[in-house]
């Protein structure tokens, strides 16, 4: 296996699929890089270098006690990075790992960085405060948080079978084979570091690291978004980055990489395609 090491001793692993410029993807929760296949084959089908690690705690990744928060999660994708000596990176992150992402920018900026994709996205800020009203209730991250103690497994299947993939609409069609592969990945995850990550992708507030993006980014977001309301996270991050080009996805559930993997494909391909920015803004 790929794996490289970080400062602290942690081992994180990776897939490095095809050859040019690279690509590179930040999973969601509870999942790991299995969760980009589709996306990862279509580029790197189309002469595109698609890397996708395990953050620390999940997949094949080591899985430490702690360091299960978004400055560590930030910085050991800067190590992956600096390790593989990557420049005119497109970042791409799904639900928390577009707050990984924003993070990465906030702390370590766009030296290597060509454009951002945001998809299904938990920034600026899920949990309602006085300043974000949209958010949702602390309660609502209680609730995750004591069905994953009282029995994980359960509900990572109630998830993926409900919400995540839309499966609770009129007429969805979601197959037992999607749903097992969220089962699977989500039990890979180690517990603890999937608890801490709760609190992390719920409650970090990435607004600063938004206003320090400037590079072309694009938005991507699903107007039916049962686990990342669209209202509070896609429509304010819009209006917070500079250069965003936002694409909402008619009927789209979280689970848009999956249920709308043809459109999202299509859509990052020509994003990436597109001229301009080839290298990185200032650090």
């Amino acid at each position: 296996m790929s794996t490289i090491t970080t400062r602290d001793g942690t081992q994180i692993y990776y897939k490095d699929w095809g050859t040019g410029q690279p690509v590179m993807f930040s999973h969601g929760w509870p999942l790991n890089s299995d969760s980009w296949e589709s996306q990862m084959l279509f580029l790197a089908s189309n002469g595109y270098r698609c890397i996708a690690h395990d953050r620390r705690g999940h997949g094949r990744s080591s899985q430490p006690w702690n360091g299960n928060d978004m400055d560590t999660f930030a910085d050991d994708l800067s190590e992956l990075i600096e390790a593989l000596d990557l420049t005119g990176v497109t970042l791409v992150g799904f639900s928390m790992g577009g707050g990984e992402v924003a993070r990465y920018v906030g702390r370590h900026g766009t030296r290597r960085l060509a454009r951002i994709a945001l998809i299904a996205a938990v920034p600026p800020l899920m949990l309602k405060t006085a300043a974000n009203i949209g958010g949702l209730p602390i309660d609502a991250f209680d609730e995750i948080r004591m069905a994953c103690v009282a029995d994980r497994s359960q509900f990572y299947k109630d998830l993926a079978s409900g919400p995540f993939f839309g499966a609770n609409r009129p007429g969805a069609k979601v197959s037992e084979g999607a749903i097992d592969s969220f089962w699977l990945q989500g039990m890979q995850a180690g517990h603890k570091s999937a608890l801490d990550c709760i609190k992390a992708f719920s409650e970090t507030d990435f607004t600063l690291d938004l206003e320090k993006f400037d590079v072309p980014t694009m938005i991507v977001h699903g107007d039916d978004d049962q686990i990342v309301p669209i209202g509070a996270s896609a429509l304010r991050a819009a209006t917070i980055v500079k250069q965003a080009t936002l694409k909402v996805y008619a009927g789209a559930p979280h689970g848009l990489t999956h249920t709308h993997k043809d459109q999202l494909d299509s859509d990052l391909l020509t994003f990436i395609k597109a001229a301009g920015v080839t290298e990185g803004g200032p650090a």
